[in-house]
């Protein structure tokens, strides 16, 4: 199957630091079908050759495993192009059309990599240039919007010039191995299901936690906020993994139906439920991996005096006749004490304990990030002599032991999903609408309380306000258990 994957924004941070790797990654893999071509498109004035130098040049910052040697490079470079373009005018999108007709590729895919406020006029120029046919894909990176109002007017602008089915949203999180394998997990194995409700699990949490600051972003990330950024896609993503109901097929829009279901049972938060189950914080000046660094006001292009959100923590429920009372706790912030992504699902205690000692109840956990796999807390008996303890074990799967060939990244798996059409991993308009309406209440709470986020040192896990959040229903985060 012949390709042309054309990526808008081609010199920037998204196409040279995550887009570039994974397709030399695919290519290297073998799973970059053949008969492909890239065109990076930008501002700058730069032939192929030019622009194969400036990639080049930036794998050097890749993970040495993921470097490319000279050989490998200058095979995959055969692939590369590059076009000068200037967003806002009509004639360079003619060009760009006539470039792309002169071969007819069977596959376009067109991978809007720039600023969210260029997905507009720039869908409107792509309609009006009649790039927008049958074989074409267009794929949009996130932030889509911030707010309800601008998620809406971007899937206007989608929707004016593509199909629905053409438009393929990007939630990275979506393609890492371990966000996959929750489907195999829940509806590829007898062992779970039948323990996936109410009256076998406690409460589940989902944690996305960052050691990293804000760098030198300041000035992004003060108008986006980790409600923004993490919560509104990453964590209801995964927590609509985590809650869905079976899909009656593995077909792209039986699943997406299943999570927009979830997103509709969230129970949805009045100011009095913000300030009673979200905690918002900001950090200060502390230690991460025995580093000072500096709060986030003293980071740079942080506006002073900033009220913005680095920090979420939050208790809701989904009101079905599955998850009816279950607590689920998302979590996520910046600067905290370990780069880590996990869903902890705690299951009930047994009914009637007959052992001495310990009442700790089993859980499942679901590694992301570093490292994937699961882990299952049970207890065993300890010692003998007639009077058993019980002491907790845990079964450990690492995925990358398991399978032991080269594991698909989640841009790989992504890009090469985009390529092939296959939607699964892509957010529909009205599952991201949604999930936007249901984020936007939080928001508008914030705006109307004047006490602002609550301080937490840099290594740590957040405001002392997240663990009593969870605290109030006798439950702990996986770190303090």
């Amino acid at each position: 199957m012949s390709f042309d994957l054309v990526l808008f924004g081609g010199t920037g941070d998204l196409t040279w630091r995550k887009l570039m790797p994974a397709l030399f990654q695919a290519w290297r893999h073998g799973k970059l079908p053949s008969g492909g071509r890239i065109l990076a498109v930008a501002r700058d004035e730069r032939s192929d050759a030019d622009y194969r130098a400036y990639i080049r040049e930036k794998f050097a910052g890749v993970d040495e495993s993921k470097q490319p040697s000279d050989e490998e490079f200058a095979r995959f470079a055969e692939l590369l192009h590059y076009r000068r373009m200037d967003l806002a005018k009509p004639e360079h999108y003619a060009g760009l059309k006539q470039w792309l007709d002169e071969r007819g590729a069977d596959t376009v895919v067109l991978f809007l990599a720039t600023s969210p406020h260029l997905f507009v006029p720039v869908c409107q120029q792509l309609g009006a240039a009649g790039i927008n046919g049958a074989n074409v894909r267009l794929v949009l990176e996130k932030p889509l919007g911030h707010d309800l109002a601008s998620a809406q007017a971007i899937n206007r602008a989608v929707r004016a010039s593509f199909r629905e089915e053409q438009a393929l949203r990007i939630d990275h999180y979506l393609g890492k191995p371990a966000v996959q394998n929750l489907m195999a997990l829940r509806f590829g194995n007898a062992l779970f299901e039948p323990l996936w409700r109410r009256e076998s699990i406690a409460n589940i949490q989902i944690t996305i936690a960052e050691s990293i600051g804000v760098g030198t972003r300041g000035d992004f990330y003060n108008t986006t906020g980790a409600l923004r950024d993490m919560v509104q896609n990453h964590a209801l993503q995964l927590l609509t993994m985590i809650a869905m109901e079976p899909p009656s097929t593995s077909d792209a829009d039986a699943i997406r139906d299943e999570k927009l279901k979830v997103l509709r049972s969230l129970k949805p938060f009045t100011p009095e439920a913000v300030a009673r189950d979200v905690v918002r914080g900001q950090y200060r000046a502390g230690t991460v991996d025995g580093k000072a660094v500096p709060g986030y006001l003293d980071e740079q292009k942080v506006p002073p005096g900033s009220t913005c959100e680095t920090f979420v923590a939050l208790r809701t429920e989904v009101q079905n006749w599955r998850w009816a009372g279950v607590p689920f706790y998302l979590r996520t912030g910046k600067r905290l004490a370990s780069r880590d992504a996990h869903i902890v699902v705690n299951f009930r205690e047994v009914p009637h304990p007959i052992f001495p000692g310990t009442r700790q109840a089993n859980k499942l956990v679901i590694n992301l990030q570093p490292e994937d796999g699961l882990e299952l807390h049970l207890l065993a008996a300890k010692g003998g002599g007639g009077n058993e303890v019980l002491a907790p074990v845990s079964l450990d799967l690492d995925f990358d032991k398991a399978f032991l060939s080269e594991r698909v990244g989640g841009y790989e798996r992504l890009l090469l999903d985009a390529i092939a059409g296959r939607l699964n991993l892509f957010v529909r308009s009205d599952e991201q609408e949604q999930a936007w309406r249901w984020v936007e209440t939080i928001h508008n709470a914030w705006a109307a309380d004047p006490t602002g986020p609550r301080a937490y040192a840099a290594g740590s896990w957040g405001p002392a306000a997240a663990s009593a959040l969870v605290a109030r229903d006798g439950c702990a985060w996986a770190e303090e258990q």
